[in-house]
């Protein structure tokens, strides 16, 4: 079959046909059938299939009418050869190219296919390409003939009709059509040129007004040539103010060196005056050295002679102590006689009046405080052991009254605990925000708000506020499970948890505990063999939240599906410690007491008293009530144990001045045992004496009476040697002090010529510092107002070369000195001058300048390429504008 033929219809839901499959021949094909059976439809879902509109088939008012009753849709498919040499885009089709047209009730789609089924384009466009390619004109009558067609055409019986009819069947009105969409076109195309080329005019003015800018710019262009001109002077103006400076540094060295001789000279003359002081200076300090040797072996002397004097002052107080110590053991000697002597007699009278009876009596008394003794010893041990058991129930009343004060002081705080919690309660029925953070909490509230802007999510939080529990009776367990973590708030990213810290830190709220979470994580689901395999109740069962994120972050953070509650301790040592269960963390008692075992460790905290518990309670009321009355039932018994500590104290005061009073009788008692034994001690020592002296008689006394007598013989020998020695020393102390005057009256006497050299010695040294000073005055003057300048001024000079090299480069490098020469030179012109100048013009640059804010050189480049455009566009609107004109003429 040749390219271009139909070779299958298939149409389904289309007017009367609800599946049509039609096979096409290659040779002529006849369709017969009764009347209504769909033999038009057939041809008329040719004309559909190919493009043509419902009202030209002239058998319904639009596409959707074609739909079959009852039906949503309707589908054309045509297949078309596409092989041979008129095929179309074999590569891209195949040899047979599939049109599909859908109907639906709101729209309809072209859709073109391979040989393979598949979807090669959908466009109007590539359908009309194909229908121009393959010449198929559904619309013509010579083409198709339908009956409304033929029906007019038979019983038309107007020759301008049936011309019509012809016209269009010849494809003449095809023809006269397209004609006069070209005239059309031809007029749209002259009004476009007319608008294209009234667009430059603008353009125009504007090249125009960029042309007068230019000229009024060259003004300002000439300032600026005028100020390149004035810096070109002022470069070589350095050059030459340099060169004048040089010079007169040249001058200034030159003087300065003049100097160095008249200085040098009086230098010079000033070292011979020192060399020949020194000299001398040399001589009389030699003579004064003999001189001061000489002193020096007078000192020596000196202090010999006074260390004799001393050695002879010594002997002679050593020999008058020495004998005054003789005269004083003399003297005792002496007397030491006379009580012998007493002695002898006394003991001799003693003797004859001691009697039997006197002895009997001592026994009696010795026996009377013996027992006296023993009797008051009695009576101090008795004192002794009442007293220290009073002072054993004086210890225990002090110890009661201390441990009943600090029950007092302890129950006072905890009234002062519960009064705070009483009115942070009652805080909490107002906001139930300062009950997680306090008073800070609804002001961080409020500073969210006014950053809110700058959070990725709003943070939430605090974490109990937004918690609700399934029974009051577990408030306090899970408060101390969960601690903390009531107080935090929790954000999405760590940007918001930097915004929410600046937030806390302007509220002064600097302790903010923040979580980091992932908003969008659904609730976490728990398989039941991670949870504790016990009958009693986990934190995460007992509490809840319309918040996914807290559930999730206590699970988490805090592990609340782990810590399991209990009523009482018992069942929770159970629990923790006897049980052994798995994926148990902690157990928590009803009030607040901690469980939990860390391998052979078990571990038990208390609950802390101090502890802010019951935040979770919804029962405020309840809770206040009971608070209440804890306190009132604190001051009662606080209130009896005062009573109990008066009477305490009562009995401390009267068991205190019992314990003085028996102590007072005990210290009596034993100073008493003191006294009768100091006193029995006495007795026996008399006793004693008068037992030993009727034994004893006085030869003894006379035999060291004798003997004493015998030692003060020999003593006063030894007196008189000591006599006659202190004597001796004496004369030799007053010879040592003739001696040392005499010698002290020579020493004076050399001492004038001694003071005469050190004289002539200073004035020299006075002579040679003078001319030293004198010298250094010269060098000093060398060196500040000579050398130092010359250095200064030679370093000055060598700067000013360099500074006159660098500017002779720089003015080189912006113009040549002839080029100043031929402006003018600078004869006349100053630093100052020029400057000043060139300020003035600069200003007057920039005041002309401001009016511009492009330079002459960017307008000037601007004008060229404006003008370069619009030359391009007017070449292009003449050569649209010559091409109309010819096919204008071609037209007509």
């Amino acid at each position: 079959m040749a390219a271009g033929t139909i070779s299958r219809i298939r149409l389904e839901n289309f007017m009367c046909h609800s599946s049509l499959h039609i096979e096409l021949d290659k040779h002529v094909n006849f369709i017969t059938g009764q009347n209504g059976s769909g033999k038009s439809a057939i041809l008329t879902a040719l004309c559909v299939a190919f493009g043509c509109r419902a009202k030209n088939t002239q058998r319904a008012a639009s596409l959707k009418d074609f739909i079959k009753t009852g039906c949503s849709y309707a589908a054309i498919t045509v297949d078309i050869n596409n092989h041979g040499e008129d095929a179309f885009k074999p590569e891209v089709y195949g040899d047979t190219i599939i049109l599909e047209r859908r109907i639906t009730e709101s729209a309809s789609s072209t859709v073109l296919k391979d040989q393979h089924g598949r979807k090669v384009a959908h466009r109007k466009d590539d359908l009309n390409e194909i229908i121009e390619h393959f010449n198929i004109e559904v619309e013509n009558p010579c083409v198709i003939m339908s009956q409304d067609k033929s029906r007019e055409f038979l019983h038309s019986g107007n020759d301008k009709d049936k011309f019509k009819f012809f016209f269009k069947a010849t494809l003449l009105q095809q023809v006269n059509d397209l004609l006069a969409t070209i005239r059309d076109n031809l007029n749209i195309a002259a009004s476009i040129v007319e608008e294209l080329e009234a667009s430059i005019r603008p353009a125009l003015r504007e090249l125009d007004e960029i042309q007068e800018k230019i000229k009024n710019m060259e003004h300002i262009e000439e300032i600026a040539h005028e100020i390149e001109n004035l810096n070109k002077k002022l470069a070589w103006v350095w050059v030459y103010d340099v060169d004048k400076k040089i010079g007169g540094q040249q001058e200034y060295l030159e003087k300065l060196k003049e100097r160095i001789p008249a200085c040098q000279e009086r230098i010079d003359r000033n070292i011979a005056i020192i060399e020949e002081l020194r000299k001398e200076f040399i001589v009389k300090k030699e003579n004064f050295k003999s001189f001061l040797e000489k002193t020096q072996e007078a000192r020596r002397m000196k202090e010999k002679m006074d260390h004799d004097i001393r050695e002879a002052v010594k002997l002679k107080m050593d020999l008058e102590k020495e004998h005054a110590r003789g005269r004083q053991t003399l003297n005792k000697m002496n007397a030491r006689v006379v009580q012998l002597e007493e002695q002898v007699h006394e003991f001799e009278l003693q003797h004859m009046q001691q009697t039997q009876a006197e002895v009997s009596q001592v026994e009696d008394s010795i026996r009377e405080l013996q027992q006296e003794i023993n009797s008051a010893h009695l009576n101090a041990t008795r004192l002794s052991e009442k007293e220290k058991k009073s002072s054993e129930e004086l210890r225990a009343i002090i110890k009661n009254i201390g441990d009943i004060g600090k029950e007092i002081e302890e129950d006072g705080r905890r009234i002062n605990q519960l009064r705070s919690q009483i009115d942070d309660i009652r805080r909490r029925q107002q906001n139930k925000l300062t009950a997680f953070g306090g008073d800070r909490v609804p002001s961080l509230y409020k500073s969210v708000e006014r950053h809110m802007s700058k959070f990725k999510c709003p943070p939430i939080g605090p974490i109990g506020y937004h918690l609700q529990l399934a029974s009051d009776s577990w408030s306090v367990a899970i408060e101390y499970a969960l601690g903390r973590l009531l107080d935090a708030f929790i954000v999405s990213c760590h940007k918001d948890s930097l915004v929410l810290r600046e937030c806390a830190k302007e509220v002064n709220y600097r302790n903010l505990q923040i979580i980091i979470y992932d908003f969008t994580k659904p609730r976490v689901d728990i398989p039941d063999h991670l949870l504790p395999s016990t009958p009693h109740p986990t934190v995460l069962s007992v509490i809840h939240s319309e918040i996914p994120t807290i559930l999730n972050v206590l699970v988490d953070q805090g592990h609340a599906e782990r810590q399991v509650l209990v009523r009482d301790d018992e069942t929770g040592k159970s629990v923790a410690f006897d049980q052994r269960i798995r994926n148990l963390k902690e157990v928590y008692t009803s009030d607040g007491c901690k469980m939990f075992c860390r391998g052979s460790v078990q571990t038990i905290l208390p609950a802390n008293r101090n502890w802010r518990a019951g935040r979770l309670c919804t029962s405020l009321e309840e809770k206040i009530t009971e608070m209440e009355q804890e306190a009132t039932e604190i001051k009662q018994i606080n209130s009896e144990r005062l009573d109990r500590k008066r009477k305490l104290f009562a009995d401390r005061d009267s068991i205190d001045l019992e314990l003085r009073q028996l102590k007072r009788k005990r210290e009596d008692e034993e100073l008493h045992v003191e006294r009768k034994k100091a006193q029995l001690v006495d007795t026996k020592k008399i006793s004693i004496d008068n037992s030993h002296a009727a034994a004893v008689d006085t030869s003894e006394l006379v035999v060291e009476m004798m003997q004493v007598k015998e030692d003060i013989e020999n003593q006063e020998l030894v007196v008189q040697k000591i006599n006659l020695k202190l004597t001796d020393a004496l004369q030799e102390e007053n010879n040592r002090r003739a001696s040392y005057k005499d010698f002290i009256e020579s020493v004076h006497a050399e001492m004038g010529s001694i003071s005469d050299a050190e004289r002539e010695l200073q004035l020299v040294e006075e002579k040679i510092h003078d001319a030293e000073q004198e010298k250094a005055h010269y060098e000093r003057v060398m060196e500040t107002k000579v050398l130092g300048p010359i250095t200064a001024t030679e370093s000055e000079l060598t700067r000013l070369q360099q500074l006159h090299q660098e500017y002779f480069e720089k003015a080189s490098t912006i113009c040549a000195e002839s080029e100043v020469e031929a402006l003018g030179g600078v004869e006349g012109s100053t630093l100052e001058q020029l400057s000043a100048r060139i300020k003035k013009l600069k200003q007057k640059f920039q005041q002309e300048s401001r009016r511009y804010t492009e330079t002459i050189d960017d307008l000037r480049a601007l004008h060229d390429k404006k003008g370069q455009k619009i030359l391009r566009k007017q070449q292009m609107y003449s050569g649209f504008r010559d091409k109309l004109n010819v096919s204008s003429v071609q037209f007509v």
